[in-house]
């Protein structure tokens, strides 16, 4: 849930209203997640679907990592802008879910292109030799410390990260929290600023995105 969706709905409304309108696909996938998951509130939303596929758009990179694939929704967005031949490898573990977002992903002119696996997401990291120009991460909070560590031995000057859900609905403000996942957040937070081979910004958008490039 946005900041504004919870404060303010009225200008929630205003950004939805003044932003490009998502695809055909797009609105079915989202529909159906408020229809058939528990917490459909874990989709990436609107808003910032928006931003991926610009970002996407604009790099039209043509290896693309996302970590938390949920029911697809932002994997589709990041599909829109790679480069000819180019791939998406989209990670989860659960099992259950797993129908629905190989069911729009077949549906989608990206499915040659999308390569959904049920893996761990540090397992691949260890093992896999890959370098990646876009990473999308949005799951497994209380490792999002750990992910970082693993990801940039993965990225090349001009990649670009981006960590989902970084001001935790303003959990990051404690002082001292004792959620793990706040506590992971706060230190990805923390190294991602500190850390001289990227340059990075924190997108006040819905709850909030961690903006990352490689020098």
């Amino acid at each position: 849930m946005s900041f504004f969706e919870e404060k303010n709905p009225e200008m929630d409304r205003y950004l939805e209203a003044h932003t490009s309108s998502e695809s055909e696909i797009l609105r079915k996938l989202r529909r159906e997640t408020y229809q058939k998951t528990t917490q459909p509130h874990m989709i990436s939303g609107y808003q910032q679907g928006r931003l991926l596929t610009i970002i996407s758009q604009m790099m039209q990179p043509k290896n693309v990592l996302e970590i938390g694939t949920f029911t697809g929704y932002a994997t589709l967005c990041l599909a829109t802008g790679l480069a000819k031949g180019g791939k998406i490898t989209t990670l989860d573990v659960n099992e259950d879910l797993a129908y629905l977002p190989k069911k729009y992903f077949d549906e989608s002119e990206y499915a040659n292109q999308i390569h959904f696996k049920l893996q761990d997401a540090k397992t691949f990291l260890q093992e896999t030799d890959e370098v990646f120009d876009l990473i999308f991460v949005d799951a497994d909070k209380e490792n999002y410390a750990e992910y970082f560590r693993l990801i940039k031995p993965h990225t090349k000057s001009g990649s670009v990260v981006l960590f989902d859900n970084v001001l935790w609905y303003g959990k990051v403000l404690e002082e001292d929290p004792k959620l793990k996942s706040t506590q992971s957040i706060k230190e990805l937070n923390d190294l991602a600023a500190k850390d001289e081979d990227f340059e990075n910004l924190i997108l006040p958008l819905r709850d909030g995105v961690n903006f990352l490039r490689r020098k």
